[in-house]
């Protein structure tokens, strides 16, 4: 496995996600993929943002690194877009000719729009390090929740 970057977009209190069929459903996941060789993560972030949903972005600082059991890394930035700048549906470079391209729609969605596991990994990539959702959290209630069995 390669290691990955992943641009964290936040507008108006909401994550721009991608929507794509990976592990045999559909996932709503950060715009990102492989490091490209002589690509430094900050720089494959960018990329990644600018194919698959259209958008130039700057960096605003790294959120978190995670190291998988795999042996990989991810990279996942904070990234500033133009407040003007609306997200399209980009392609994914790494899929061959004639094949469907993965990504189906891309987004921004507030926090109650996604799945329990799409936020699990939202989390922990750093997530509460963005002071909106730090707040958002503090407000929430101390009450036990789990997804239904």
């Amino acid at each position: 496995m390669r290691d990955r970057s992943m641009a964290l977009v936040v507008r108006d209190n909401k994550i721009l996600m991608v929507q794509t069929f990976r592990f045999h459903r559909y996932i709503n996941e950060l715009p990102g993929g492989g490091i490209e060789k002589g690509e430094s993560p900050e720089e494959a972030a960018i990329r990644e943002l600018k194919e698959e949903c259209g958008l130039h972005g700057t960096i605003n600082r790294q959120l978190n690194t995670l190291h998988w059991k795999d042996g990989s890394t991810e990279y996942v930035f904070l990234v500033d877009v133009p407040p003007d700048c609306d997200p399209i549906v980009g392609t994914d470079p790494e899929v061959a000719d004639g094949e469907e391209q993965a990504i189906k729609n891309v987004r921004f969605m507030q926090l109650d729009e996604l799945s329990e596991k799409d936020r699990a990994f939202l989390w922990s990539y750093g997530l509460l390090d963005v002071d909106i959702f730090f707040d958002i959290v503090l407000s929430w209630g101390d009450e036990i929740s789990y997804p239904l069995k």
